[in-house]
C-alpha cells in the first residue's frame, strides 16, 4: 500500500484552507479556527486544538499535518540579529534572518533554495539554484521565528515586518510566494500590515504586473546601477528586462496602489564600480519624478567576490548628492555580518542543479587578484 500523503496545512492561505475543509466535508469556518491555532498559537498538534471536535481532530490527524521546516542551526549576532538555517524538502538548506530595531523586528525570508539570477555581487547566486520553496517552507520561516520568541517574549510580537529579500527571486516562485504573503497579511494568520510586507525583485517585469493583480504589498526594486550597460553586468536579468521596461512596470504597480505609496529602490554600493559622483547624477536623472525612496546598501564582502565596500566618506557623499537632488535616501546599517547574516551574504547549502557553484569554486581556486568591473564614466 502507498502511504497516505498528508496535506501540510501550514502553507495554506485562508481560501485554500477553506477549500480543504470543504473537500473533507467540513464547514469553511473551520479554516479560521485552525489558522489561528497554527499561526497565532504555534500549535501543530490537532489534539490540542480544543475548539475542534474529537472526530475532526482524528480526521485531521489522518489526512493532514502541520509541518514546519527543520531547523539545522541558529546563530546569534552581537547586535541582536538572529539567523536560522533550515532544511527544505529538496535537501537544500536556506537561511532566514531576524533583525531587531527600535520599535520593530524585521524578518528577512527566503523564497528559493539558491537563486537562478546570479547577480555578480551576491553570495547566494554563487551557490547556484536548486528549487522553489513551497508556501509552507516560506511561511514556515515566519512560524519558526515567532516560535523562537514564544517562551522568552510570550506577550510580545517580535516580527512586525517581513521582507522577501532572502535567498532567491520571489517573482520566479510566484504562486507559493503569494500564498505565503496572504497568510502574513491575514487577520487569522499574522495580521501584518500590507505596508510592512515587502517583496523585493531584481526586475522580472511581467511578473510585477501580475503581482499587481493579486496583492498590494510594498515593492522594492534591486536596482544597483543607474544605466543599462553597468546594470547588465551586475544584474544579468537586465539584459532581458532593461531599465525602461522594469521602471515602467514598477510605476504601474505603485500608481495602482494609490495612497501615496512609494517604491523602495535598493542600491548596493560597490567601491569604484557604481559609487562615483557621476553614478549619483545618473541615478538622480533616471529616477526624477518617480515616487520612490532610495536605500543605499554598503557592500558586505564575501570570499572571492572581487568587490569591496566603499569608504564611509564615499557612501556619505553619494547619499548627499541624491539628497541634494530631492530624494529621500537612507543608508542601511550593516547588521549580523559577524554571523554572515548581512545583506548579500546568505548562502545556505544548495544542492546546485545549475553547476554554477562548481564553476565559482574553480574560479576561487585560480583567482588571486580582485576583480573589477569598468564603471562607465560620465
Amino acid at each position: 500500500m502507498n502511504p497516505v500523503v498528508k496535506t501540510n496545512l501550514l502553507g495554506l492561505s485562508r481560501a485554500q484552507m477553506e477549500a480543504f475543509f470543504v473537500s473533507i466535508g467540513e464547514k469553511p469556518f473551520r479554516a479560521m479556527q485552525v489558522m489561528k491555532w497554527i499561526h497565532q498559537f504555534g500549535e501543530c498538534d490537532f489534539a490540542q486544538m480544543s475548539n475542534l471536535s474529537k472526530a475532526l481532530q482524528a480526521r485531521l490527524a489522518e489526512c493532514a499535518e502541520v509541518r514546519p521546516p527543520e531547523i539545522l542551526s541558529q546563530q546569534f549576532s552581537a547586535d541582536g540579529t538572529r539567523k536560522w538555517v533550515v532544511r527544505v524538502a529538496s535537501g537544500s538548506s536556506v537561511e532566514t534572518v531576524f533583525i531587531p530595531q527600535r520599535g520593530r523586528g524585521t524578518l528577512c525570508v527566503s523564497s528559493q533554495a539558491g537563486c537562478a539570477l546570479d547577480c555578480s555581487f551576491c553570495s547566494t547566486g554563487k551557490q547556484g539554484f536548486n528549487s522553489d520553496l513551497t508556501s509552507a517552507e516560506i511561511i514556515g520561516q515566519v512560524w519558526l521565528a515567532c516560535q523562537s520568541f514564544a517562551k522568552t517574549m510570550p506577550a510580545e510580537r517580535p516580527v512586525t515586518n517581513v521582507v522577501l529579500m532572502g535567498m532567491g527571486e520571489p517573482l520566479l516562485n510566484f504562486d507559493n510566494v503569494v500564498s505565503a504573503m496572504n497568510i502574513m497579511l491575514d487577520d487569522f494568520g499574522y495580521g501584518i500590515s500590507k505596508r510592512k510586507v515587502t517583496l523585493s525583485t531584481s526586475g522580472v517585469a511581467p511578473m510585477i504586473d501580475r503581482l499587481a493583480e493579486v496583492t498590494d504589498v510594498a515593492l522594492a526594486l534591486s536596482l544597483h546601477a543607474p544605466n543599462d550597460e553597468l546594470r547588465s553586468q551586475l544584474v544579468p536579468i537586465n539584459r532581458k528586462y532593461p531599465l525602461a521596461v522594469v521602471l515602467a512596470a514598477c510605476r504601474r504597480y505603485i500608481e495602482g496602489l494609490g495612497e501615496k505609496r512609494r517604491l523602495t529602490v535598493e542600491y548596493t554600493l560597490l567601491k569604484e564600480v557604481n559609487d562615483q559622483p557621476q553614478h549619483a547624477a545618473e541615478l538622480a536623472l533616471l529616477l526624477k519624478g518617480f515616487p520612490c525612496k532610495i536605500n543605499l546598501i554598503p557592500f558586505n564582502p564575501f570570499a572571492f567576490s572581487g568587490y569591496e565596500r566603499p569608504s564611509n566618506n564615499a557612501i556619505r557623499r553619494f547619499q548627499e548628492l541624491l539628497q541634494q537632488a530631492g530624494f529621500n535616501v537612507t543608508v542601511r546599517s550593516t547588521r549580523g555580518d559577524d554571523i554572515d547574516a548581512a545583506c548579500g551574504q546568505l548562502v545556505g547549502k544548495v544542492a546546485d542543479r545549475t553547476k554554477r557553484s562548481a564553476r565559482y569554486s574553480a574560479r576561487q581556486a585560480t583567482t588571486t587578484a580582485p576583480l573589477r568591473l569598468l564603471a562607465r564614466q560620465g
